[in-house]
């Protein structure tokens, strides 16, 4: 399911489909480290396209001029203390989200990798097909940005694993562009992965009885610096996410 790209996001929220006799209130989560230089057209292009939406960047410690850019936008700041990696990030904007009473989270990372104007596609999808989380998947398409080819092999793998211990298709395990529902949010905001957490996060929804399903997005390439998964790193992000699936999937069986 895809919507079309002129559709305006409020319209598409105000479906017939949607389980809400009003418009849900979202808040969309930027997780932050370091991104001073791809932050501004990030947040103009989300407030001037969902201006209804708020907006949450949660910096994580970054060591460049990534707070006083957020503060010159119409963003809200949530500065952490000290760098807690990806995860605490998204689960400080998930906290936010559920002691704010927000309806839908959206997660769109910093580095401007997550368009813009894919987020009300994400958002639909949420809302016109029951789930709980809708990721942004860029394998369901032929167009956008797919990164390296060593990094499509690893998503390939842990796509196929969640698929089986899901039972459901997963084509992009490791997309951080997503949607939530409350019930999600509520699930995430007390247990979320602390490193890579994306494809930890699919499972605990999934033990938690949580339906999870993907929509066709395009991405792109990151609009400046340079990810801070490099070769060296790829392998320990393997070999972490490998274990973090095995011991998910052996706590699950556990459980009566």
């Amino acid at each position: 399911m895809q919507l079309d790209s002129k559709e305006s996001a409020t319209g598409a929220l105000s479906s017939a489909s949607s389980p809400f006799s009003r418009e849900p209130r979202v808040l969309v989560i930027v997780p932050a480290y370091s991104e001073a230089l791809s932050l501004p057209a990030l947040i103009q292009q989300l407030t001037a396209q969902y201006p209804f939406y708020d907006i949450a960047v949660i910096d994580d410690g970054s060591s460049d001029d990534t707070a006083q850019t957020v503060r010159r936008t119409r963003a809200r700041l949530i500065s952490l203390p000290c760098n807690l990696g990806i995860g605490g990030a998204v689960q400080t904007g998930f906290r936010i989200a559920r002691d704010e009473g927000y309806d839908i989270a959206v997660q769109v990372d910093g580095d401007g990798q997550h368009p813009p104007d894919q987020v009300h596609i994400i958002v639909s999808a949420l809302l016109q097909s029951g789930s709980d989380i809708t990721i942004g998947s860029r394998f369901l398409t032929e167009t956008g940005y797919r990164s390296t080819v060593l990094r499509r092999m690893g998503i390939r793998f842990f796509s196929g694993w969640l698929s089986l211990i899901c039972g459901a298709r997963i084509t992009d395990a490791t997309s951080g562009f997503r949607a939530c529902s409350n019930r999600a949010i509520r699930l995430f905001a007390d247990h979320y992965a602390e490193d890579y957490p994306e494809v930890e996060a699919v499972i605990v929804a999934h033990g938690a009885g949580l339906r999870v399903s993907e929509v066709p997005v395009r991405m792109s390439a990151r609009l400046a610096g340079t990810s801070s998964i490099g070769a060296l790193r790829s392998v320990g992000y393997f070999v972490k996410v490998s274990l973090s699936i095995l011991m998910q999937s052996i706590r699950q069986a556990r459980r009566p």
